[in-house]
């Protein structure tokens, strides 16, 4: 019996669909069949608008046209993220998670010598010049420079509708996809298990080979079908809620960030990301610490006179990921296999990690798909238990004792055995790449570096000896930083400017 794999049916749209669908389709073009099966009745969630670096290759790789996504889905430039009032609360407090990895790395960590040479300054400021251009509301290229290519590594802010939009025009339109509008209504098991078809309201059997769930929460194959748990992280994430807002400018000509702004609040943290039309702004929170109510008029107090008649939106979720990702002939992608707090833009990177794997690796029959889904499923879950860390890291390491949800996380039974065990090495031995057996992983070591020492977590690395035959190399590593720091401000344009260039002259194609 032939069971190669022909036919790959993704159920629901969304980000997490048409991702999947373009990428498959880009790889496997006259080899394969994708069918992408929406409902008209279920809408995308559409707050995810933040991306990893990561993003640049799923889109080129996909063949889309940088220019054509910039102007399409209202999306602008992000070079990191900008934490205020994690570590202490006061208004002086505020550090950078830049995209650009310090000077040196991987070879080099600047870790000790910064300790013992700069640490009156900045980690962030002194390794690197991309936080100085985040705090100038500078771009990271110029008009000239090519489609993905980067002066200072950059991903995106974007509108999620806009940008489920345009990913299914090019699927439908350059790729090839077969599109189908309606609700699935059952599905079919396999003598073996699988999932063999899934029937529509209209009455239509769709029969497949590979299945990719992309039905959101409701996760109508690998939860509800297959019957695989699902892991809850409520335990050491707190944050289930988010009120959602959609800011317009004061002006057309106001600066937009190119920068995400995370502010810490009493019970979770607000989110600020800058689009070209608008401003994105919402307040992430633990509906055990602050009630709905309150946390909206906290939103709007942050947001001042121009939340004044905007709707507001709640979301809820559940912090966690499934106990399986890959089962049978079915994978989960998206919300379906889990969701996290938008902290660190994981969603739609844990999205493109997930298709770049079934892209690659897509099975060449059933009978390698078992191989295959054993190894999916310990990459991923190992990705999720690093996610959930790296999460629980922001909020671990924090000084805040003024209210419940601070003290609450610092307790160590919220904190993973993992994270707790690796915050002990970190007070003697600077986060690095020993420390993290996996590769690849979705946060490297100097992401640890950043958060660690942006939040003057209390290390001892100045007890460290400084070895001479290699303060030479660290040295011209500062030296880089901050001839970089002057080149870029004087030559790099102002975020808006280059924005408004794209849209009107693009950029040069590659």
């Amino acid at each position: 019996m032939d069971t190669s794999t022909r036919t790959v049916i993704i159920v629901g749209g969304g980000s997490a669909g048409w991702i999947a669908a373009v990428r498959i389709a880009a790889r496997w073009r006259d080899a394969i069949r994708v069918v992408l099966i929406e409902s008209p009745s279920i809408e995308t969630i559409g707050v995810g608008e933040g991306t990893w670096p990561t993003m640049r290759n799923t889109l080129r790789k996909s063949g889309v046209s940088e220019t054509d996504f910039l102007r399409n889905c209202d999306a602008a430039f992000k070079q990191g993220a900008k934490f205020v009032r994690w570590t202490d609360g006061t208004d002086a407090d505020g550090y950078y998670h830049p995209l650009n990895p310090p000077q040196g790395a991987p070879a080099i960590n600047l870790s000790a010598p910064w300790d013992q040479l700069h640490g009156e300054r900045a980690f962030a400021d002194c390794v690197d010049f991309q936080s100085t251009l985040c705090e100038a509301g500078l771009a990271p290229k110029a008009i000239t420079t090519p489609e993905y290519a980067a002066v200072a590594n950059y991903a995106y802010h974007l509108d999620a509708v806009k940008f489920a939009a345009f990913l299914r025009t090019h699927a439908v339109g350059m790729l090839g996809v077969e599109h189908i509008v309606d609700d699935v209504v059952s599905i079919g098991r396999a003598d073996n298990g699988d999932i063999g078809n899934v029937t529509l309201k209209n009455g239509r059997v769709i029969e497949g080979d590979l299945f990719i769930d992309c039905t959101g929460f409701s996760a109508l194959l690998i939860g509800k079908t297959l019957g695989v748990p699902f892991k809850p992280c409520g335990d050491t994430l707190f944050a289930d809620r988010a009120i959602a807002l959609q800011v317009p400018y004061a002006s057309p000509e106001a600066a937009v960030a190119c920068h995400t702004i995370s502010t810490a609040t009493d019970a979770g943290w607000i989110w600020d990301i800058g689009l070209p039309t608008r401003r994105g702004i919402g307040h992430v929170y633990s509906s055990r610490h602050m009630s709905d109510a309150d946390a909206e008029v906290v939103l709007r107090r942050h947001v001042g006179a121009s939340a004044a008649g905007l709707n507001a939106r709640l979301i809820k979720f559940h912090s966690g990921y499934r106990e399986r990702f890959w089962v049978g002939n079915c994978v989960a992608v998206g919300l379906s296999a889990g969701f996290l707090e938008p902290l660190e833009a994981s969603a739609l990177m844990m999205i493109e990690h997930s298709v770049d794997f079934i892209a690659e690796r897509l099975p060449a029959n059933r009978d390698v798909m078992e191989i295959l889904s054993a190894q999916f499923n310990r990459t991923f879950t190992h990705h999720w238990e690093r996610v959930v860390e790296f999460l629980k890291l922001h909020y671990a390491i924090s000084k805040r004792d003024d209210t419940a949800f601070w003290r609450d996380n610092r307790d160590p039974k919220s904190i993973p055995d993992p994270l707790r065990q690796r915050l002990t090495l970190w007070r003697h031995h600077p986060p690095a790449q020993q420390d993290f057996s996996h590769q690849p992983e979705v946060f490297s070591w100097p992401s640890y570096q950043y958060i660690l020492h942006g939040m003057r977590y209390a290390t001892h690395y100045a007890r460290m000896p400084r070895i001479d035959a290699e303060m030479s190399a660290v040295q011209r590593c500062f030296e880089a930083a901050s001839r970089a720091k002057t080149r870029f401000l004087a030559e790099l344009p102002r975020h808006r400017d280059l924005l408004g260039k794209v849209r009107d002259y693009g950029l040069q194609a590659v």
